[in-house]
């Protein structure tokens, strides 16, 4: 996803591209949600999207209620939710006798209490797992790992990417590792990549089914993609 801002600008250097100063990452990989999993930093990733429950950790900083959230942050929670209806599980409650949402790991934030209680409050709007406000992108169902190879400078580096990822998305990641990404044109096998396609749609396939199918390693055989240095160096 590129902002609008970010189209009006289409070249970096010699290759064009969007503006990375307006550039919103779509995918995060389950290792990246895991990254955040503090009260203080709190992402959870359900239902094939990726949520940051920061805001909502610090607006009931202290509550109990707080806790089941916190435990799982940087996890999935899918297992919570029912994927037709995307709502919290439900169950018979065999004391009531009535619908009530299915919480085995603890009642959370914005979950009703079992029976009648006086200090509940529902005045909150939309409970926390319904609509998008806390959604920053989709989760990398498929992950992949490339090497990128500077071959100005001869650096190296490993990373994992979402197989739906484009190559602009790609490159954003390798930013902190080469601020001038932009400014070198992107190549495997000797062919210019097409930055706004992914790794298959370049022809670079996803051979890991086939390693495991023979029980091999395919770390060795991980694709290398070749960065050549163009004359305009552009910071990003």
């Amino acid at each position: 996803m590129v902002a609008d801002s970010a189209r009006a600008m289409p070249r970096r250097g010699l290759v064009a591209g969007p503006d990375f100063e307006f550039f919103l990452r779509r995918y995060f990989t389950p290792a990246e949600v895991a990254q955040h999993n503090r009260p203080e930093d709190l992402w959870v990733s359900y239902l094939g999207s990726v949520y940051d429950l920061t805001p909502l950790a610090q607006e009931y900083k202290g509550d109990l209620l707080l806790k089941p959230i916190i435990e799982v942050a940087g996890q999935d929670i899918s297992h919570w939710f029912d994927p037709k209806t995307r709502d919290i599980r439900k169950h018979i409650d065999p004391l009531t006798g009535t619908l009530r949402y299915r919480t085995p790991w603890g009642r959370f934030l914005h979950v009703p209490p079992q029976l009648p209680r006086s200090d509940w409050a529902n005045d909150f709007g939309k409970p926390w797992w319904q609509g998008s406000r806390y959604e920053v992108g989709r989760l990398s169902a498929k992950t992949r790992n490339i090497r990128i190879i500077n071959t100005l400078t001869s650096q190296e580096h490993m990373l994992e990417v979402g197989a739906l990822e484009s190559m602009w998305e790609i490159l954003h990641r390798y930013l902190p590792y080469n601020a001038h990404a932009a400014s070198y044109t992107w190549k495997y096998e000797g062919k210019n990549l097409n930055m706004d396609h992914t790794l298959e749609q370049n022809g670079i396939r996803d051979e890991d089914d086939e390693f495991d199918y023979l029980s091999m390693d395919g770390a060795p055989y991980t694709p290398a993609i070749l960065l050549y240095f163009n004359d305009d160096l552009t910071e990003l």
